[in-house]
């Protein structure tokens, strides 16, 4: 019952949104990261729509961290979004997380959330896909 009922509010705001926004014409969008066995060992999951590019989740293992496999997922991520029509990209990260590394890549923080969770803050970030990458 419970997914049921978020369909349904999810489809009335959908409905809304379009009527004064039009269709967001939204797509997911994946940069996936394979092991040598062919699983799954990272990646970048997101969407584009309204002329943005949303990243959702980006993992890359740990054994492999701060050799580039992150920047270079996000920047695939974002030449994907720019033949999608895309113009801005956006994010948000906990202070615990990567808020250094989307700086590193040209996203600058427009909005905080303190004290989510407890103890550190969530930080919004976006960043111009029209300028040079």
């Amino acid at each position: 019952m419970p997914d049921q009922v978020r369909e349904a509010i999810v489809h009335l705001v959908v409905e809304y949104n379009n009527s004064k926004a039009r269709p967001s014409n939204g797509r997911p969008l994946f940069v996936v990261l394979r092991d040598e066995n062919a699983n799954v060992s990272g990646g970048l999951s997101g969407s584009t729509g309204r002329g943005w590019l949303f990243i959702d989740h980006l993992v890359v293992p740990e054994v492999a961290r701060g050799l580039g496999i992150g920047k270079n997922l996000v920047e695939l991520a974002e030449r994907e979004a720019l033949d999608r029509g895309c113009k801005n990209a956006w994010v948000n990260t906990f202070e615990f997380q990567a808020r250094g590394f989307y700086e590193k890549l040209g996203y600058t923080c427009f909005g905080e959330l303190p004290d989510y969770p407890p103890g550190f803050s969530r930080f919004f970030m976006k960043k111009s896909l029209t300028e040079p990458m």
